[in-house]
């Protein structure tokens, strides 16, 4: 049997950010929290949008005992705070407790709120969870050819949406889904706990989410996202449990988190084969910065291998690794079509890693038998530098398609140690151009060697992003100001 996180770590705000914070809360004039009361009165909080509105989920029935379904409430509350979409908008706040719940659906303007000591336990009732449509990007579900399970929480076609709380948890329980994903009982896809798509301007902060039966957080078809001081938790033996996949979105920001996987800890995504080539839609400007990753069978990042809309400029800088089998994996294969261009990471530290740089171009996976054979990816501008790394069993695996290489790879200044038990030839490469600089163990003829006075190539583009422009503020909720 797989086992659960019980007691899951907290991402914890800036020193700076927790002492104003504490400060702002203490100013608060409408009351505090009372040992003994069961809501809160007044709190003060980081978000993109502050609310006009507020109410607590036990406001509507809510129960947090841990057995009763809260799936109503949970509803009845969104869909009365929807009202006030166009009047500052609307915040409903989870208290402490255990509030076992299925799918619910949020709306625009919109917070969701979790107290640090409240957990939301998703429902174990298939019932509890409608199935919807495949995404059209990928043309079926990616466990069963039909539908998929709704997610947890879950929201389409909106704008201006925060989740966030302080560290409170969403515990997907999610044995029982990997109990049936490998026994082959499952009907259709499993859930994810926060699906946003065809969406603008959202938020997911300061969250504890462990157990998810597949992918934990997915915005998708979305623009404007900022992901902030998540930890993610799973067991890594657990089956497809991404911490953050990104997906055909524009102008996302993921930062501050710590992950431990089943799966790649960042997943960037944009379509598969022959319906991501005709959706069209790529990943780009995205920044990824001060993560912390965990997974012994799978990537830091990933990029693909669903990748058929494309996927350009993202930029991850001051990400640690412990026991990961990779650092940044590009994962595609003939008939993705798509491409993965101008790619930047620096400043990683690892430590116990199967390889650190590795390419594949035979991920062989596809939706089904329509491929287009002559799809062919390209992959081109990948940027590594300022990079160490310790206990390596294989430096780089770098492998395109014969007649398709990958191109202008560039790796500068990086050194790895290899593992006593290492490989004794550190680098393996077929079908891939490029140039080195700075790198110990020197790598493969592929990758020509600039000498030492080209160190500082591979350069991190110092201009920034749309979306670093996305800013929090303090906000404040006051119970019972309906």
């Amino acid at each position: 049997m797989m086992g659960f996180w019980n007691t899951p770590q907290k991402a914890q705000l800036p020193t700076m950010a927790m002492v104003v914070l504490m400060v702002l809360v203490f100013l608060c004039t409408n009351g505090v929290e009372s040992r003994k009361a069961k809501h809160v009165d007044c709190f003060q909080y980081s978000a993109i949008s502050c609310r006009a509105y507020g109410a607590s989920l036990a406001d509507f029935g809510g129960v947090g005992d841990g057995t009763t379904s809260n799936t109503k409430a949970f509803q009845a509350a969104i869909q009365h705070l929807s009202q006030y979409e166009s009047q500052g908008g609307a915040q409903l706040f989870v208290p402490a407790g255990k509030w076992l719940t299925g799918s619910f659906n949020l709306t625009s303007h919109f917070t969701l709120y979790l107290h640090k000591d409240a957990v939301l336990l998703a429902a174990q009732d298939e019932n509890e969870w409608p199935v919807i449509d495949p995404l059209p990007s990928y043309g079926r579900g990616r466990d069963t050819a039909g539908g998929r399970f709704i997610s947890l929480i879950f929201g389409t076609n909106l704008t201006d949406v925060v989740v966030t709380g302080e560290n409170g948890t969403i515990d997907g329980q999610g044995e029982l889904w990997w109990q049936k994903f490998h026994k082959g009982e499952l009907k259709y896809t499993r859930p994810y706990l926060i699906e946003i798509m065809f969406s603008e301007n959202i938020q997911i902060s300061n969250l504890t989410l462990i157990n998810s039966p597949s992918w934990n957080v997915h915005p998708v078809y979305s623009s404007n996202v900022l992901v902030q001081g998540l930890t993610i938790l799973a067991p890594v033996t657990s089956p497809n449990t991404d911490g953050i996949n990104p997906d055909s979105c524009t102008n996302t920001r993921i930062e501050d988190c710590y992950i431990v996987s089943g799966d790649d800890c960042i997943a960037v995504k944009s379509g598969w084969d022959e319906y991501g080539i005709a959706f069209g839609m790529p990943t780009k400007a995205l920044v990824i910065r001060r993560l912390t990753c965990i997974s012994p069978f799978s990537a830091v990042i990933a990029l693909g291998s669903e990748m058929s809309g494309g996927i350009q400029d993202v930029r991850a800088e001051d990400i640690f690794a412990i026991n990961t089998e990779s650092a940044v994996r590009i994962k595609t294969a003939v008939g993705r079509g798509g491409f993965v261009k101008d790619i930047y990471v620096r400043r990683m530290t690892m430590n116990t890693m199967k390889y650190v740089f590795w390419i594949a171009g035979d991920y062989g996976s596809h939706a089904d038998n329509g491929y287009d054979p002559n799809a062919l990816p390209v992959i081109q501008n990948i940027n590594y530098h300022d990079m160490v790394a310790e206990n390596v069993t294989m430096a780089g695996k770098l492998g395109g398609l014969t007649g398709d290489p990958f191109t202008g790879i560039c790796i500068s200044n990086v050194t790895i140690t290899m593992a006593k038990k290492g490989k004794k030839v550190p680098w393996n490469c077929t079908d891939v151009a490029g140039i080195s600089s700075g790198v110990v163990p020197q790598p493969c003829e592929l990758l020509a060697d600039q000498g030492p006075e080209k160190i500082g190539e591979c350069n991190f583009p110092e201009e920034s992003l749309p979306v670093d422009n996305m800013q929090v503020q303090l906000c404040t909720y006051r119970g019972n100001y309906l």
